[in-house]
C-alpha cells in the first residue's frame, strides 16, 4: 500500500539510540504541540499536562529520575532533542470540566444559555471516579490518545521517537513538583533523529500480526 498515511507507520520505529547532535527545529515543534493540544480525549475532559524537557538543566533533572530503576531509558534523556512528560490529573472534578465547558462557550462551540446542559458530559467521569474522589485509571488512559497522536505527527514529520513507560513516576513526581502540580507522569515520549549507526532498532523490518489475526468485519 503506498498512501502517504501507511508509508509513515511504516517507516516509524522505536528508536534505540539517538543522534545527540541533530534537534528537532523550532517549525517542527510548534507543529507538534498543536497536534498535542488537538488530541481527542473522553468528553473532551482534556486531563493533561504536556511538559516538555528541553533545557540541559530540564534534561539533567529527568536523568536523575532514573536512579533507581529503568536505566536503560535513560541514555535517550540526553542524546534525544526532547522529552514530553505526558501527565494526567489523578482527580479530575467537575471544576476542571467547567474550564472545557467555559472554553467551549468561549470558541462559540457551546451557546452561553446551555452551560449547564452542556454538564451532561461529565456524568462519564462521574462513573469512573471512586468515592475518594480518584479517577486516575481514566485520565491516564486520554494521555495515551494523545501520545499515538502525538507519535503519528512525529512519523509524519520525519522524526523518530521512543514511548517510555519504562520511567520512574515517583521520582518524576519529586523532581518535577512545581511543574506537575498534583498531575502524575507515568509515561514519556523521547523526540529526535536516531543515530544512524547505533540504532539496531532502524535497519530491522516491520514486523506485526497478520490483518486477519487482528481485524474483524461484521
Amino acid at each position: 500500500m503506498t498512501h502517504p498515511i501507511i508509508k509513515d507507520l511504516n517507516q516509524r520505529h522505536t528508536a534505540k539510540k539517538y543522534d545527540a547532535s541533530k534537534r528537532i527545529s523550532q517549525s517542527d515543534l510548534e507543529i507538534i504541540y498543536e497536534a498535542m493540544r488537538l488530541s481527542a480525549s473522553s468528553i473532551n475532559s482534556q486531563p493533561w499536562k504536556f511538559i516538555v524537557i528541553e533545557s540541559d538543566e530540564a534534561k539533567q533533572r529527568m536523568h536523575e529520575t532514573f536512579a533507581n530503576k529503568y536505566q536503560f531509558n535513560q541514555p535517550h534523556i540526553k542524546a534525544a532533542s526532547h522529552i514530553i512528560l505526558f501527565a494526567h490529573n489523578p482527580s479530575y472534578t467537575r471544576d476542571d470540566y467547567a474550564n472545557v465547558v467555559d472554553k467551549g462557550i468561549e470558541d462559540g462551540r457551546t451557546k452561553p444559555q446551555d452551560r449547564e446542559q452542556a454538564f451532561g458530559g461529565y456524568a462519564f467521569a462521574e462513573l469512573n471516579t471512586d468515592a475518594n474522589g480518584n479517577n486516575a485509571a481514566w485520565t491516564k488512559s486520554q494521555t495515551y490518545l494523545a501520545l499515538g497522536n502525538t507519535m503519528h505527527v512525529l512519523a509524519r514529520l520525519g522524526i523518530d521517537s521512543t514511548p517510555m513507560e519504562g520511567v520512574d513516576s515517583e521520582l518524576i513526581g519529586e523532581i518535577f513538583k512545581t511543574e506537575l502540580d498534583g498531575f502524575v507522569c507515568e509515561v514519556a515520549l523521547a523526540a529526535g533523529y536516531h543515530h544512524s549507526e547505533e540504532d539496531y532498532n532502524a535497519a530491522l523490518p516491520k514486523s506485526r500480526l497478520a490483518m486477519q489475526d487482528v481485524l474483524t468485519v461484521i
